[in-house]
């Protein structure tokens, strides 16, 4: 910790003097820190302690970001700090080619999917408990953006981070014991493609597209390779405020020496657990946005199921439907969020895991604000 604030502390005294040296050759372009504090209110309706406590209110996140550019060359980063761990989203250099094409090389997103997220509340849609939705890997992209169309082409060597650790922003392969499972998964080699295009109207956009993903999926314990791939359509489309997004996709994790091939182990924000090994995902979200005197509204109902695809017959659906809102004045940014989960990872009693068996029969829900301060 002590070496991480040392180096935040010689990486802001160097931007000072690029931020300096901008100044004196009068260029346009510099870079720009900003950052986030949030905090967060849960209450579980599952939960016997939320109810005696009526729900918790804790620190949530707090985050530093370098963001802009020099000439042709810029960089981008965040790096968090929870409550108790601490992990870097994303963190790249890029090199504008031309006015068409871009090169990205670092922790950069993933291409996959919606562009952005596939989600409008603070709880994410159910491709990101599977590693679909804002995911960020180390590798190299270039991104081509013309007259309405887009492309993207990046190859990832692995995940940001190794497998065994769970305590990291994005859903990536998981190294280690779960349920009396051991699982010695890493991804590595991945490729992927994601075309789009953008059509404007009176009123409104629509960003149309298909994404393809595929990689290798390396055995820690007998060297040996398995193979995974994903692919998606999707549309993102608003009209006088209006927002739709839609979502289908199908993945498959073909681990090698698998003890179990109809789940697989991942990991996210300080924690582990298992999904289906194959499964279709599907996403359909409605928004409405409000422009108010002090700010804006955004109304939204987010929903997404899985159907494993795996031979094991008893594996169930998961659902998850996020009812909320979106209060944005100023620099502060609240999300009010109802959350149901039926056989859904973080959203249901007992069910730590994804279109695995179900315990129970029931849609659980629980209520969660996220208060966010930006600077």
């Amino acid at each position: 910790m002590k070496l991480l604030k040392l180096t935040l502390l010689s990486s802001l005294i160097s931007l000072c003097f690029v931020s300096s040296y901008s100044s004196a050759q009068e260029v346009e372009d510099g870079i720009n820190v900003s950052g986030t504090l949030r905090a967060n209110y849960s209450y579980k309706e599952y939960s016997d302690s939320a109810k005696d406590k009526s729900g918790d209110l804790t620190f949530e996140m707090a985050s530093i970001k370098f963001n802009g550019k020099l000439d042709d060359w810029g960089l981008s980063s965040e790096y968090r700090f929870y409550d108790g761990w601490e992990a870097l989203r994303y963190g790249y250099v890029f090199y504008d080619y031309s006015s068409e094409w871009q090169i990205q090389f670092g922790i950069n997103q993933v291409p996959f999917g919606n562009p952005g997220f596939i989600s409008n509340s603070f709880w994410f849609g159910v491709p990101y408990y599977l590693g679909f939705e804002d995911d960020y890997d180390a590798g190299i992209k270039a991104v081509y953006s013309h007259n309405g169309w887009g492309t993207e082409f990046a190859f990832y060597k692995n995940a940001e981070y190794g497998a065994s650790r769970s305590d990291r922003y994005s859903t990536d392969l998981y190294s280690g014991e779960i349920s009396g499972t051991e699982y010695y998964n890493e991804e590595t080699n991945q490729l992927n493609l994601r075309q789009t295009y953008a059509m404007e109207y009176q009123g409104g956009k629509a960003v149309m597209g298909a994404s393809v993903e595929v990689g290798q999926i390396y055995n820690s314990n007998t060297g040996n390779n398995g193979d995974r791939y994903a692919v998606a359509l999707h549309l993102d489309a608003s009209y006088n405020g209006w927002a739709l997004q839609l979502q289908a996709m199908q993945y498959e994790y073909k681990a090698a020496d698998a003890l179990d091939e109809n789940k697989i182990a991942v990991a996210a924000y300080a924690w582990q657990y298992e999904i289906a090994s194959k499964a279709q995902a599907y996403s359909v979200n409605v928004a409405k946005t409000i422009t108010t005197s002090w700010g804006s509204v955004k109304m939204y109902n987010d929903f997404g199921v899985v159907t494993p695809d795996v031979d094991n017959e008893t594996y169930d659906n998961s659902y998850q439907n996020v009812t909320g809102v979106a209060l944005s004045s100023g620099p502060t940014y609240t999300m009010i969020d109802f959350i149901m989960g039926k056989n859904m990872y973080a959203s249901t009693l007992d069910n730590g895991h994804v279109g695995l068996p179900e315990i129970g029969d029931s849609w659980d829900h629980r209520i969660n604000i996220n208060f966010g301060y930006y600077f």
